[in-house]
């Protein structure tokens, strides 16, 4: 009558009898329901996540194209800089060196014009010597001193 197999098969039907009386295959459905909730929730929450990554990352893409943009401005502005000061020096350069030049050729004309004053100064002593000995040769006497006196003195006033 009852075999095993007839056994096995009344305790398996009792066994899902009592599992669907105290409504296991609801609880089976409502925790795979949850947990696709959950799945879903997580699905959602890793979408939002990668969306507010991509955000983020095309917010430091547009920062890093600023930031290139605004490097070459600062190295333009340097170029720039640069090149206005290397303009500059050169000009200051130019100023002083024809400062330069300018008090060398005054100095060099103060020297000149200080050597022909010595040089007249010298010619006229020495003419003055010459013409006092000759006229002292020429003239003797009393006349001829005073003569030989009033000449030297008409000879420095003129040159001096």
């Amino acid at each position: 009558m009852l075999n095993e197999e007839a056994f096995v098969a009344f305790g398996f039907l009792l066994l899902v009898g009592l599992f669907a009386y105290l409504g296991v295959h609801t609880m089976m459905a409502g925790a795979l329901d949850k947990r696709g909730e959950r799945i879903k929730a997580d699905l959602d929450e890793a979408k939002r996540l990668r969306d507010e990554a991509e955000a983020v990352l095309a917010s430091f893409a547009q920062r890093l194209k600023d930031a290139e943009v605004e490097a070459a401005n600062v190295v333009a502005q340097a170029h720039a800089e640069a090149e206005r000061l290397g303009k500059e020096a050169a000009s200051r350069l130019a100023e002083f060196v024809a400062r330069r030049t300018k008090q060398a050729q005054d100095k060099i004309a103060t020297a000149e014009a200080q050597a022909m004053a010595d040089v007249r100064a010298a010619a006229a002593d020495a003419a003055t010597k010459a013409a006092a000995v000759v006229l002292a040769d020429k003239s003797k006497g009393e006349f001829g001193d005073r003569l030989v006196e009033k000449g030297i003195e008409d000879v420095k006033s003129l040159l001096h």
